[in-house]
């Protein structure tokens, strides 16, 4: 002994629904707090990621662009400078060539860029080929890296070089580099604080919504199915809400069915398993031919019972646990209803089993699905044959493009406020708990359930035989 207190049914029970609950949730749900993930570590993730795309794609862009236009920057600049540079080569003409040196640097003191002349054979390693091509045919050669532009003096050896641009007599050029920097970097700084804005505005949503979903997951993992998810913030997890509580529903149903089976079957197995011990203790005690055979008889009744049971309780879980998917087909109406009342009437007995097909149009044609619907069908009809006296009569009509079954008896009929709450498993009037009416409470509820599955219902109301009557009813697809 432990001295440990043997757990109650109802505490077991929620241990076994808390198991099925993590075994149904066991999902690989991010760890959000401590040691986790956090609201802040989302952000910068998002928005480091996010904005290093942003700025990646930026500078690449500008990158295409600058090397499309350099082209015509360069012709821009050629035509710019080259009145300018021509000047210069017509002062130097002027003069002998050995002064030329001298000439340049004091043409040098009047500019706000360098000038200097430097031997054309120098520039080999210096200009690219493209460059020195450009050069030797008397064009202007730009070096892009040291702005800078060099022009061949005539036929000689002689190159003028122009430049830097941006040189230390030229404050106003100097500083604009700085400031063009100064600028961009202010500009980035504007994106990526506006940017930075509009994303914790977004992402602290969603974070609200992702908290409440694994607060969600985890409250259902705990067996709290009462749970459900609040009505998300944002677009991006609506239908996941949606989703998650519309399964959290079907899990409460499921589980209810499981329940309710468990409860119903365990209550209807009782009755025969205790005939069948009594039928067994009196089959040792009598020697009685005629007594034993009726003994064997109630014992093989009992057998059947319990299968049926079991057949019904497979059925009716089968349209619970999951909808099946419905495979209609077209049927001459009037003799598919005559067949199926005949393939049953046998269990009438002496009882008058009549068909009425007289208020159908002649050779109609109706959908439905020939598996499903014979047992909504025959379980009315086996109900009939519990509580009707004398008469039962199945009739069909067409009223306004929906098709109706009709199934009268003339029993003892059923109260108006027990009509609907008999369809539901496992229910039964007091008055049928004997073992001539006695069923298991199933036989309706599958006859809506595949009613429900032709988008049509199941009813009980008052029958013109004195009885009651049973009405199917869906829409005919002809």
């Amino acid at each position: 002994m432990t001295g440990t207190d043997p757990k109650t049914g109802d505490d077991a029970e929620k241990e076994r629904n808390q198991g099925l609950a993590r075994s149904l949730f066991r999902v690989s749900l991010p760890r959000w707090r401590g040691g986790r993930y956090s609201l802040s570590k989302l952000f910068f993730n998002f928005y480091l990621l996010a904005m290093g795309s942003f700025v990646a794609i930026a500078f690449t862009a500008d990158f295409v662009i600058s090397t499309a236009q350099r082209g015509i920057t360069d012709d821009y600049a050629r035509r710019f400078m080259r009145g300018t540079i021509t000047l210069i080569e017509d002062e130097l003409f002027r003069h002998p060539r050995s002064t030329w040196q001298k000439k340049v640097r004091e043409i040098d003191e009047k500019f706000s860029y360098r000038l200097g002349i430097v031997e054309r054979i120098t520039l080999d390693r210096t200009l690219t080929a493209v460059q020195v091509d450009k050069l030797d045919a008397g064009d202007i050669a730009i070096d892009h890296d040291g702005d800078i532009m060099y022009h061949r003096l005539g036929t000689s050896s002689k190159v003028l070089v122009v430049g830097p641009l941006a040189s230390n007599r030229n404050p106003e050029l100097k500083d604009r580099l700085p400031l063009e920097l100064r600028l961009r970097l202010l500009t980035w700084s504007l994106t990526g604080l506006i940017f930075g804005i509009a994303l914790w505005f977004w992402v602290r949503p969603v974070w609200r919504d992702l908290e409440a979903l694994r607060q969600t997951a985890r409250d259902l993992g705990d067996g709290d199915f009462d749970a459900r998810s609040p009505r998300a913030r944002s677009q991006l997890f609506a239908s996941l809400s949606e989703t998650m509580n519309s399964m959290a529903e079907r899990i409460q149903q499921l589980l209810a069915t499981h329940r309710e089976l468990a409860c119903g079957i365990s209550h209807e197995l009782r009755t025969p398993i205790a005939r069948m011990r009594f039928a067994l203790e009196m089959l040792s005690e009598t020697e009685q031919r005629d007594e034993r055979e009726r003994l064997w008889a109630m014992m093989e009744d009992d057998l059947d019972e319990l299968d049926h049971l079991i057949d019904t309780s497979l059925t009716y879980a089968r349209f619970e646990r999951e909808t099946p998917e419905p495979h209609f087909s077209s049927v001459r109406f009037a003799e598919w209803l005559g067949d199926e009342v005949d393939s049953v009437r046998l269990l009438g007995r002496k009882l008058n089993v009549a068909v009425n097909t007289e208020k159908l149009p002649e050779n109609l044609n109706i959908d439905l699905d020939r598996k499903a619907m014979p047992y909504a069908l025959r379980n009315l009809l086996r109900n009939a044959f519990k509580y009707a006296s004398k008469q039962i009569l199945v009739s069909a009509e067409l009223i306004d493009d929906r098709i109706l079954i009709h199934v009268d008896d003339d029993g003892i009929g059923i109260p108006p406020e027990e009509r609907e709450h008999i369809f539901s498993a496992f229910t039964r009037l007091d008055r049928s708990r004997d073992r001539a009416t006695g069923g298991y409470g199933l036989g309706l509820a599958i006859a809506r359930r595949v009613l429900e599955l032709h988008g049509g219902t199941a009813t009980a109301d008052a029958s013109p035989l004195g009885g009651a009557r049973f009405t199917l009813a869906w829409q005919a697809h002809q």
